[in-house]
């Protein structure tokens, strides 16, 4: 059996593998390789060993092999004995094939699909979507099955909301999940954290209520903060204290506020640096150590400042933090002034 697990979506792909795992009775029958720097030729061995003392063997390739530069179609790869015969070049980790593109991989591994043992269960998980015209998917709708996994927008994100929540035994109402759907978007396994941390708190049979996730949501209450700079970013003084406002109506403490602020603030700045040397979201994401998501929405909103713009609002909120714990202004004061000041010759 072959089963190929590709999309967007790695998130359900990978739950989806947890209950291929859970299913079956592999025992100690269990190989996990990374596809990105396993030989070939370790696959095809391990995918041909016979189980011990159990009725199957898992073998799950994680990923493929990178694109190389001018690497040629699938039409010209040898065959999976050539390709299996192949000396494999070994870098500094040992097992990287740079003897195949990623087509030859491709289509070696797929033409060895036919050739398993039944008692083999290959996984291959891929986080993007396949071409049609790729031999592993001909090799999956032929000897296996294959399960897409794409990201929920819109109304498919809310019920995807919904169901999760049902599914650790909790309700949630539709308020709270279009605050989770706006706020946090398809980041599936941010929404999943954020759910089970909520299911958690008000208990088996519980209701998860807007004012819940505006408690205990971090990610919210950061998503909210960029409702701020997003007024800010546009000029609307009168959106920016009206979003103000509410947050402090909400009972998010002043100086956690300007606290808040001036995190996102900097995440900006380094964001539009690493941005600007060419990194995509996922690399700044790892790289700073900020969730994804805020990645994303920091990217959307970068371009609407200068580097020397975001620089001067940084020093302004340092300077009105600063003012705010010597209580030289009220808190309510202070931020209303910083507002009202982005824009000016010293801020934004």
């Amino acid at each position: 059996m072959f089963y190929l697990l590709h999309g967007e979506d790695e998130f359900s792909s990978r739950e989806r593998l947890k209950k291929l795992r859970e299913q079956g009775k592999f025992e100690y029958n269990c190989d996990t390789y990374d596809g990105a720097e396993v030989a070939l030729n370790t696959i095809i061995m391990t995918c041909d060993t016979l189980p011990f003392l159990s009725e199957q063997r898992l073998v799950v390739i994680d990923g493929l092999p990178k694109r190389k530069r001018g690497e040629v179609t699938s039409e010209a790869i040898p065959s999976s004995s050539e390709a299996v015969g192949t000396k494999v070049k070994r870098g500094k980790k040992g097992g990287k094939n740079a003897a195949l593109t990623r087509a030859g991989f491709e289509k070696a591994l797929a033409e060895h699909v036919a050739l398993m043992p039944e008692t083999t269960v290959l996984v291959l998980l891929i986080n993007e979507a396949l071409e049609a015209t790729n031999p592993l998917l001909k090799a999956a709708e032929k000897y296996g099955k294959i399960m897409r996994s794409t990201l929920p927008k819109g109304a498919a994100l809310e019920t995807w909301i919904t169901k999760r929540a049902s599914s650790v035994g909790v309700q949630i109402m539709p308020d709270a999940v279009k605050l989770l759907a706006n706020f946090i978007g398809g980041h599936l396994r941010l929404l999943a954290n954020e759910i089970d941390k909520l299911a958690t708190y008000v208990g088996p049979g519980g209701t998860i209520t807007s004012d819940v996730l505006r408690l205990l949501s971090v990610q919210v209450q950061e998503a909210r903060i960029f409702d701020l700079t997003d007024a800010l970013a546009q000029r609307n003084r009168q959106r920016a204290l009206n979003v103000l406002h509410d947050l402090l109506a909400d009972g998010e403490p002043p100086i956690k506020l300007v606290s808040t602020i001036t995190s996102q603030v900097r995440s900006l700045l380094m964001v539009k640096d690493l941005a600007q040397r060419g990194m995509r979201a996922q690399q700044i994401a790892s790289t700073v150590g900020i969730s994804p998501f805020i990645v994303d929405k920091a990217l959307r909103q970068v371009g609407n400042f200068s580097m020397t713009q975001l620089e001067a609002t940084y020093r302004t909120l340092l300077a009105t933090d600063a003012a705010l714990k010597r209580s030289r202004l009220t808190p309510e004061m202070a931020l209303d002034l910083l507002v009202v000041n982005f824009g000016s010759s010293g801020g934004i």
